[in-house]
This record gives C-alpha cells, sequence and structure tokens, in this order.
C-alpha cells in the first residue's frame, strides 16, 4: 500500500453468530402483523452502528444449508445441536430483505461454514493491508488475530486483539486451536480432553507451547490422570484439530469493488422498518439517509439514493396509495391522503368574534373540538382555550387564559355559550383521543354527549398491532404531515418548561388550530376504510360510545383506605426484613439482595447453583426473576427466599406506597386511566395505577384490594365472569361435551381431568383438577409441553402425554384451532366475534399442536380473548345506559380483565346487582350460558356472594 493511503476497514459479520445472540438477549416483540420481530429488531440496530462507523466493506456472511466438509471427517459433528426456535426461523428472511435494502452484501457457499468464509475474507484482507474486524461471538474466530485482524464484540462494542485474548485465556492466536483441541466443544459436539478446561489447557500451553509438545512430554505433565486423559486423548488430535481449525482458501471468488459499501434504498428500508413497527429504526433511518457511508469511485448511486431520499415521502404519502403494512401484507392497507396544504386558523380573542364564531358553529353538524390545558392530568388540569375545526384547512382557536398582556375570552361565559352545542345531541363532537377533553370539561360541569369519532381509535381498529397511535405517527403516516412539537410551546421536561398559558396565543393558536384539523382529516380518512374493512359497526356501535363509558369510571375514580395502606407497609417492611434476614443465613453472610452483581456471585460462585441463562449484554448468568423461579422450582431455598422477597418488594414499592401519592386532593379518590388503544386483543388495560397486576392469589395481594373501598355508607359490587375464554373456546369449538358441562354447570376443571385420567369425577384429586385447569387455560393460548411442563413443574415428556390425551378427548378442540389457522394464513388477519381484525403473519401451513410459534399462539388467543374483550364491552356500555336511565345513583367504577366493579347505596343493592348480572349474561348470544358471580361487601376484598334469590328487579 503506497505510503500516506488509509488503509481500508473491512467488517466480517457472522450472521448467525449474532442472530442467535439478539434473539435470546432482546425480549419478545412482535410486528403489527403478528410477527416474531426481536432477532430482526436487534440485528438491524446493529447493522445501522456498523454502517455508521463508515467501513469500506461491510459483508455478512451465513451458514448455507447441508452438510460441511468437517461432516464427513466426523459423522457426529454437530448431531446434538437443537433445531432453530420456530419463532427465529420466521425472522431469518426478514433479515435477508433487511439486508437487501440496505445494499449490504450477503455470502454463503455450499459445504462450508460462515466461519470458513469469514476466515477466508480475513486472510485475503489481511494481505491486502486492509484493517479487518471480524464481528462474532463465536471463540473459534480467535485464531484469525493478528496485527491486522481482530473480532469485534458488537455486544461491547469493544474490539478484541493479541493482548485482550493473552489477557482472557493466556495464549497466543497461534495456540487458540490447541487450546480448543484440548477443551473440546460440546455445543459442536467436538470431543476434547476430559478434564481439561480453558484455565488449565492455557497452563500447559504456557509451559509446554504447542499440542503436539504437551503430548510428546505427557509424562512431565502434572497429575497421572491428566497424564492418562491426554495419552487418551492422541488418536483424536488430527481429527479435533481439523474440525476446529477454520479453512482459509474456500474457493470463492474475491470481489473488493462489488462488495464496497453502498448507499441502503432509502424508499425499501423504510418501508421494512416501518411495517415492523420500529418507530426509532425509522427515524434513524430518515434521518441518516443523507449521510451514507463511503462508495466506489463514479458509482451512481449516490445520486440515486439522493433521489429516493427525497421521493421517499411523496411515495409513500401520496394520495391513494396503498402501502402495506409489513411483509407484503395487503390485509387492511394504509390507505394514505394529500399533504394538508394551505391552511388558516384563526385567533377568537374578542367578543365580536366569538359572536361571528358562534353563529357559524351552530349550524355545524359534525366538528372537531380539541382543548389546550395547564396540564396532562385532566381532573386536575385549567382550561386554557379551546380549538374548533368544521372543515379541512380552517380552525379557529379560543384562548381563555394567556400571558399578560395577550387578549382572552372569559371562560365562564366560553363554557355557558358552548354548553348545548357541547350538551347537545345535534353534533357531533370528534378529535383525537377525545376522552382527554371529556374528562376536562366534566370537571368542569360539562357532560359532553354525542360524541361520534376518534381519530385514536379508528386508526386502533384498523391496525392494532401499531405500537402507537398518536396523532404525531398517524399524521406523518397518512398526511404526510409533521405536527408542531408541543415542546416548540413548552420547551422540553425540566426545571425550564413553562404551561401552555404562558405560551403567546398567536403561537397557541397555530398549534391548537393544527391539532384540531389534523383531527378531523384523519377521522375523515379513516372512519371510510373501516366501513371497508367491515369495522364501521364495531367502531359506531361500540368503541366511540365506549370513550364516554370510560370516561366516566376515570371521573368516578374509587376511594383508598390511607390508613389500610399505611398499616400493610408497616407489616410488609417487617416481612422484608425478616426475609432478608433468612437469606442472608442460608447465603451463609450478609450481601446486597438487590445487587444482581453480588447475588451472582452467591447463587453461581459461591452455592455452585447450575446456570439457567445468560445475560445478553455481558453473558454473565442471569439472575433474573425468570431463572430464580426455575431455581426454585427445582428445589433451591436461596432463590424461592428472593422470588418471595422481590414480590412483597415490588407489592410495596408499586402499590402500598405509591398508591396513597397518586390520590387526588379534591377528590379522596385515585383515577385510574382505562386505554382503549394499547392491547393488540382489544382488551383495555389500566395504568396510573395499573390495577390489573395486582395479584388476587398471593396474601399480600388480596390485602392491597382490602384497601378499596366505597363512597362513604355504601358498598362495593364486583361482577365476574365465569370461566368466559373456556366459555368461548366450547362456543367456538362445538365441542358437545364442553358445551354440555357448562350447561349443566359442572366444575369444567375436574370434568376434563376425569376425562384425562380416566377417573371418575368424584376421584378426582386436587393435582389432577389442578393440571386440567393449567391445560385448559394453556389450550387457549397454544401452550406448548414445554410451556405446560415448567408450569406444573413436571417432565415434558409427561406434559405431552398430557396435551396428547387432552386433544385425543376433544378433538374438535384441535380441528377448530387447526381451522382458525388455516383461515389465518387465507386472510393474513384473525377475527373476534364482533369483527375485530388482528393482522398475523408468519403461520405455517402444517403447524402443529406439539410446537406451536409465537405467531400461531397469537392468532389462537386472538379470537378467544379479542372476544371476550368484545363481551364485556358491550357489558359495560349495556349497564351503563341502563343505570343512567334508571337514573340509579350507583356508579361503575373499574373493570379489571373479566371483572366489574361498582359502589352502590345499600337500598340499591339487589335491583342493580340483578341489573348487572341481566346485561353480562345477554350481552352476547353464545351457544354456552354465560355466567356471572356478583358478590358485595365493605371492600374489594370482603365481599360475599349476592344470591340468586336477592336479585330481584328494583
Amino acid at each position: 500500500m503506497p505510503s500516506g493511503v488509509a488503509a481500508e476497514r473491512l467488517y466480517l459479520v457472522d450472521a448467525h453468530s449474532l442472530i442467535f445472540q439478539v434473539f435470546h438477549a432482546i425480549p419478545e416483540m412482535t410486528s403489527p402483523d403478528g410477527l416474531p420481530t426481536n432477532a430482526i429488531f436487534g440485528f438491524t440496530k446493529d447493522m445501522l452502528f456498523l454502517r455508521g462507523l463508515k467501513p469500506t466493506h461491510l459483508i455478512v456472511v451465513f451458514d448455507a444449508p447441508g452438510k460441511t466438509f468437517r461432516d464427513a471427517i466426523y459423522a457426529e459433528y454437530k448431531a446434538h445441536r437443537a433445531p432453530m426456535p420456530d419463532d427465529l426461523q420466521l425472522q431469518i428472511p426478514r433479515i435477508h430483505e433487511m439486508l437487501d435494502a440496505m445494499r449490504i452484501p450477503v455470502l454463503s457457499m455450499c459445504g462450508f461454514e460462515a466461519d470458513d468464509l469469514i476466515a477466508t475474507l480475513a486472510s485475503a484482507g489481511d494481505k491486502l493491508g486492509h484493517d479487518v474486524y471480524v464481528c462474532t461471538g463465536d471463540k473459534d474466530m480467535r485464531q484469525l488475530i493478528n496485527d491486522r485482524v481482530r473480532v469485534f464484540n458488537l455486544r461491547k462494542r469493544l474490539e478484541f486483539g493479541r493482548a485482550e485474548l493473552l489477557a482472557d485465556w493466556g495464549v497466543t492466536p497461534e495456540q487458540v486451536v490447541d487450546l480448543q483441541a484440548m477443551v473440546g466443544d460440546a455445543v459442536d459436539n467436538v470431543p476434547g480432553v476430559p478434564g481439561i478446561g480453558y484455565k488449565t489447557g492455557a497452563q500447559l500451553l504456557q509451559e509446554f507451547g504447542t499440542l503436539d509438545n504437551i503430548l510428546a512430554n505427557v509424562d512431565k505433565v502434572k497429575g497421572a490422570k491428566k497424564q492418562e486423559n491426554l495419552r487418551a486423548f492422541v488418536d483424536k488430535v488430527e481429527m479435533t484439530r481439523s474440525l476446529l481449525r477454520l479453512a482459509c482458501n474456500v474457493p470463492l471468488t474475491l470481489e473488493w469493488d462489488k462488495w464496497r459499501l453502498l448507499d441502503w434504498d432509502t424508499n425499501k428500508l423504510l418501508r421494512l422498518v416501518r411495517g415492523w413497527g420500529f418507530r426509532s429504526l425509522a427515524d434513524q433511518v430518515q434521518m441518516e439517509s443523507s449521510r451514507f457511508a463511503p462508495r466506489s469511485e463514479g458509482d451512481a448511486s449516490r445520486s440515486e439514493s439522493a433521489a429516493q431520499a427525497e421521493a421517499v415521502q411523496g411515495e409513500l404519502f401520496a394520495f391513494g396509495a396503498n402501502v402495506s403494512a409489513g411483509n407484503g401484507s395487503t390485509a387492511m392497507p394504509i390507505q394514505v391522503a394529500a399533504t394538508m396544504g394551505e391552511h388558516r386558523y384563526e385567533l377568537v380573542d374578542t367578543p365580536e368574534k366569538f359572536d361571528a364564531f358562534y353563529r357559524q358553529l351552530r349550524k355545524q353538524k359534525r366538528f372537531a373540538i380539541d382543548l389546550e390545558t395547564t396540564g396532562l392530568n385532566p381532573l386536575e388540569a385549567e382550561i386554557v382555550g379551546y380549538a374548533v375545526c368544521w372543515k379541512p384547512g380552517e380552525a379557529y382557536y379560543l384562548p381563555v387564559k394567556g400571558p399578560a398582556g395577550d387578549a382572552v375570552l372569559d371562560n365562564t361565559d366560553v363554557l355557558e355559550k358552548l354548553r348545548p352545542i357541547l350538551e347537545g345531541s345535534n353534533a357531533q363532537k370528534i378529535n383525537q383521543n377525545i376522552k382527554y377533553d371529556l374528562l376536562v370539561l366534566k370537571q368542569h360541569g360539562i357532560q359532553t354527549d354525542c360524541v361520534a369519532g376518534d381519530s385514536m381509535v379508528a386508526d386502533y381498529l384498523l391496525h392494532s398491532g401499531e405500537r402507537s397511535h398518536s396523532m404525531e405517527d398517524l399524521a406523518r403516516r397518512y398526511l404526510n404531515h409533521q405536527v408542531i412539537p408541543i415542546t416548540d410551546l413548552i420547551g422540553k421536561r425540566g426545571k425550564n418548561q413553562i404551561n401552555m398559558d404562558q405560551v403567546p396565543t398567536a403561537k397557541v393558536c397555530a398549534y391548537s388550530g393544527e391539532d384540531a384539523d389534523v383531527a378531523l382529516r384523519l377521522c375523515d380518512l379513516l372512519e371510510p376504510q373501516l366501513a371497508d374493512c367491515g369495522l364501521a359497526d364495531l367502531y359506531r356501535n361500540l368503541e366511540v360510545p365506549l370513550i364516554c363509558v370510560l370516561a366516566e369510571l376515570e371521573y368516578n375514580g374509587i376511594r383508598i383506605d390511607i390508613p389500610r395502606l399505611r398499616q400493610l407497609g408497616d407489616e410488609m417492611t417487617r416481612q422484608l426484613a425478616d426475609i432478608e434476614t433468612q437469606i442472608h443465613e442460608v447465603a451463609g453472610r450478609p450481601f446486597n439482595i438487590n445487587s444482581p452483581k453480588q447475588l451472582r456471585e452467591v447463587l453461581f460462585k459461591e452455592m455452585k447453583l447450575p446456570t439457567q441463562r445468560r445475560t445478553g449484554i455481558t453473558g454473565e448468568a442471569s439472575t433474573d426473576q425468570e431463572t430464580l423461579e426455575r431455581l426454585a422450582a427445582i428445589g433451591h431455598e436461596l432463590p424461592k427466599k428472593i422470588v418471595e422477597y422481590r414480590q412483597i418488594a415490588k407489592l410495596k414499592g408499586t402499590y402500598v406506597d405509591a398508591l396513597p401519592e397518586m390520590v387526588n386532593k379534591s377528590t379522596g379518590r385515585i383515577h385510574a386511566s382505562f386505554n382503549q388503544t394499547v392491547t393488540s386483543t382489544g382488551r383495555l388495560s389500566s395504568s396510573d395505577p395499573n390495577l390489573q397486576n395486582i395479584p388476587i392469589r398471593s396474601e399480600q395481594g388480596k390485602q392491597i384490594r382490602q384497601a378499596f373501598i366505597p363512597a362513604e355508607g355504601w358498598l362495593l359490587i364486583t361482577a365476574d365472569y365465569s370461566q368466559i375464554e373456556l366459555r368461548l373456546l366450547a362456543h367456538f369449538s362445538g365441542d358437545e361435551e364442553l358445551r354440555r358441562a357448562f350447561a349443566d354447570d359442572r366444575d369444567i376443571h375436574s370434568l376434563v381431568a376425569a376425562q384425562i385420567f380416566n377417573v371418575d369425577e368424584a376421584l378426582v384429586t386436587s393435582q389432577m383438577r389442578r393440571m386440567a385447569k393449567t391445560v385448559n387455560f394453556g389450550v387457549i393460548y397454544g401452550m406448548s409441553a414445554h410451556g405446560l411442563a415448567q408450569r406444573l413443574g413436571i417432565p415434558r415428556e409427561e406434559a405431552a402425554e398430557f396435551i396428547d390425551a387432552y386433544f385425543a378427548r376433544y378433538p374438535k378442540v384441535l380441528k377448530y384451532q387447526q381451522d382458525l389457522l388455516h383461515k389465518a394464513i387465507r386472510n393474513r388477519y384473525v377475527s373476534t366475534i364482533l369483527g375485530r381484525r388482528r393482522e398475523i403473519t408468519g403461520i405455517r401451513a402444517e403447524s402443529t399442536y406439539q410446537q406451536r410459534s409465537q405467531p400461531e399462539r397469537e392468532a389462537i388467543n386472538m379470537e378467544i380473548q379479542g372476544s371476550a374483550a368484545d363481551l364485556i364491552k358491550v357489558a359495560m356500555l349495556r349497564i351503563s345506559r341502563r343505570l343512567r336511565a334508571e337514573e340509579r345513583r350507583a356508579r361503575m367504577l373499574l373493570q379489571i380483565h373479566d371483572e366489574l366493579v361498582f359502589e352502590v347505596p345499600p337500598e340499591e343493592l339487589s335491583p342493580v346487582a340483578a341489573l348487572i348480572t341481566t346485561e353480562m349474561t345477554t350481552a352476547l348470544r353464545l351457544d354456552v350460558p354465560l355466567k356471572v358471580d356478583v358478590a358485595a361487601g365493605p371492600n374489594w376484598l370482603d365481599v360475599d356472594e349476592v344470591k340468586a334469590a336477592e336479585l330481584v328487579t328494583a
């Protein structure tokens, strides 16, 4: 290489090594259409990182299918390797799509492993004077290290060369093959020397230099057993070394100019990452599209990609375009509108302007209304202004608060003049997340009726798998428009952030007018799409009316017994101290229980417990909850105590200590949010606080429920659907025995146990019933034998036999699931009893119940759980309407899974309990009877069943 010319930098990626690393390191993720994506996400992120290093060459190498030359050397090579997990196998083709979009060269060759191709490329690059970085977690690659070739750890972002190798293993690169030959490779089934690990092997190599020299001087090796094992290994040495030594002479045509890193295909890459739901990566791609890696002279790809970068917005958001939701899906394409174009947002800040505005507003049959407030808590925020829009491109902003010197209207006057319109039914009201506006208005004495639409809810029904339905995302996705960030007005979070009423009203007018305008345009665009997909009735008759019901729940809130929580907190503090003492006694010394490092040292180094899994970042033994539960399940006392300690500490921090701080000072209640657009199945979720995570089986969870109380002198009513998901399974599958069991009101778990274990129902033990209950519910979630074995703490073979027996006894359930999956393959979505949809891809044509993939489990679960969501939402709507029609004082407070919670004055207990029972059991017509367990009492825990005789009509 001529003096002064910088060396070219070559990055070689061991694809399967990296893919397996990120798959096991990153928790389960799914795309909007149900495809597992954790490996795709991690691999894509790493490729973006590597491109950011500006290499001259970036090449990804895959293993080719079929046998290699090593199989001819040793027939048992890699004989014990487990097959690739189904959820990972589904992601490999998508990773290839991503690499193609990034224009990263991909290599593989039959008869050779990826390691051999990498070794050949590294050797050739070294001879050309390139700086070579081998990106892998495979320790075999350490034999390639020299002055120009280094191993690059993508997890730690660290280079690994001669010095690091010597510090870690105590050997040179030239000694790596000899060291690994002695150690062997259990994963690849490569035999080594029994009793010799990396430490002992390194010591021998430090003393004798080479493996050949060690074998020639076996008599000088310390330890009779080592000598014996080394002698027995002599006949295997050459075979083992030939299996471990990488081939640096693969007959590969070296096309260095062709392999230079080029600009990526912005259009295609954005479509992919957005389709997979990777919003942060999409933003990164968009931002970096004009700053590509180096390319060869004369390459025209720069201008080509620059044009793509400029044109991509127009292509993706052109009027009438159909953009796939991901992976070629055509189930529910995103239909987008033209850009927003010109607009006029008028500031209505005088009585004269308000009168002119009001005369026009009274004529409107439909409008978007968006409130600006002083904070995010709707029950504490004050109104700063109102934005109203009934025609795209035109909006009006009515300020009622503003900085000194800015003209504003009187809020009392504005509210009273708007009251008949907001509370009346002559005009339809819409917005993005209109529930917030309803709550603010309700707090100010306005009960808004005739809510007709919400763009957030509309998009959720069209694309329930999307992670976000925010206005910012929807405007960008559908309108090719970037909304004004709120930080442009009030600044970023921190001490310098200001309130909206401190922002000049003209500036707020532009921001708020845009919000109302965008909400109107989105509703006008999305609602016809709902009709095209058969979702209009679900939207219009259930989800939109439910917004008002949820606003009512949030406004009502629920009382908290703060003294009881304080008492429970003191009890938990004592419990934690006692458990901590027991933990230290079992461990034999004190240590910080909350320190993963110290806990790892105690569990795995001092107590020698078996490592269950490793972290994806450092490769250290994991101390997460799943690991501790596994160790506890196989009988280790210390992990069991730590699990107990963590559970109590989490409940104390999340609920016992936190709930009193969340009480609204004005109402004395906590007001949880009930979220309509979060889960992919249609279930409601709760937040601030998340009441759905309070465990109902643990003693501490029950005691927390005891602190939820009704209004003074009133009672709480709980109404819980009994085994609703199993009833829906019986309905959908058509299984006669399951249907008959529910019709006869029998114990379904005992019945199934009796049939599976082939015993009389009277002889079913609690253990048999527990196993039957677990498999009953596991069937709904596509649980595998491995999952059932873990749940029950039984051998996998026994769990498999139990599932086999279940499907043999209930063949219609299996046929139902198979039919559902085949239908999902055709439609690319699964629908519920009311037509709610979830896009799901990645389902295999020949799927079996013995080994379900993640998309298959999600598809099976969607119809059941989504239909349960439909059911309870219908029930909530019907109950709310009847309570209002009958002018009951009773109030609906909470919705938790399949349970509703109310507060009621004692004199209304019987009629309201009857009303609730009637509406819940007749909400939908099924082929099995619906059953509701209704109970009442002084708190959420201490409730007694309301007997059928007491359920009289008012």
